[in-house]
């Protein structure tokens, strides 16, 4: 699958868009754990079960991007222990992720979700789209990111109010490494080396996984 690596600059012209693409850096690249925020259910593996979207259906497109920023590891998840992973849009790197076209109201649930607040309020996308980043509230993935557009259509993200630097960073765990890896597998643009050379070395994960570590959990998962 062609892969997009330097998405357009967005110019905003007060119109707010009926789809939006949802930019995943981490375990909702993969499609079956998106699906369960989509329309509700307990991810395999997981210990938490999701609501889903007031629009249960699937993303019309799923494709592979790269941004500018840097994908590292920090905080503890209660969903799948160790490090969850961030995006810091302001680092130097690439990050490797995939764009979900969704309907902005499926956006907003996804968000709330993420949030852990109760999905079914339209989140009001204008900061978002005038100035590249806003925040929702003060904790971790209630910052919106838009990372520019394609096709015209923005590209939409979250992620934590820090910096990467302002933050311990701490290791994830298998479960969640193996997640994120079946996404990127899964999207056609990068292969299972590749991708766990990329996750060995990210912050967080580097010094503390080796890519010959991580390709075994592609081969369970």
């Amino acid at each position: 699958m062609d892969l997009v690596r330097t998405p357009q600059a967005l110019e905003w012209d007060g119109t707010f868009p009926g789809h939006v693409w949802y930019v995943s850096y981490g375990s909702n690249m993969h499609l079956g754990r998106l699906a369960c925020y989509l329309a509700g259910g307990t991810p395999p593996g997981s210990v938490r079960s999701y609501p889903g979207c007031r629009d249960p259906r699937a993303p019309a497109r799923s494709v592979p991007v790269e941004l500018v920023g840097c994908l590292y590891f920090a905080t503890e998840s209660v969903v799948w222990s160790g490090g969850r992973g961030f995006y810091d849009p302001r680092a130097a790197g690439r990050l490797r992720a995939r764009a979900h076209l969704v309907t902005a109201q499926q956006f907003s649930d996804i968000a709330a979700q993420e949030m852990y607040r109760e999905p079914g309020r339209d989140i009001d996308l204008a900061p978002v789209l005038r100035y590249g980043r806003t925040a929702c509230g003060p904790g971790r993935y209630e910052t919106l990111v838009c990372a520019g557009a394609l096709e015209g259509v923005p590209l939409l993200t979250f992620t934590a109010p820090w910096s990467m630097d302002e933050v311990a960073w701490n290791s994830p765990s298998a479960p969640y490494l193996r997640m994120l890896a079946g996404g990127m597998v899964e999207s056609g643009a990068w292969d299972a080396p590749s991708v766990a050379d990329y996750l060995a070395s990210r912050p967080g994960a580097a010094g503390r996984w080796l890519a010959r570590e991580i390709m075994p959990l592609l081969a369970a998962g």
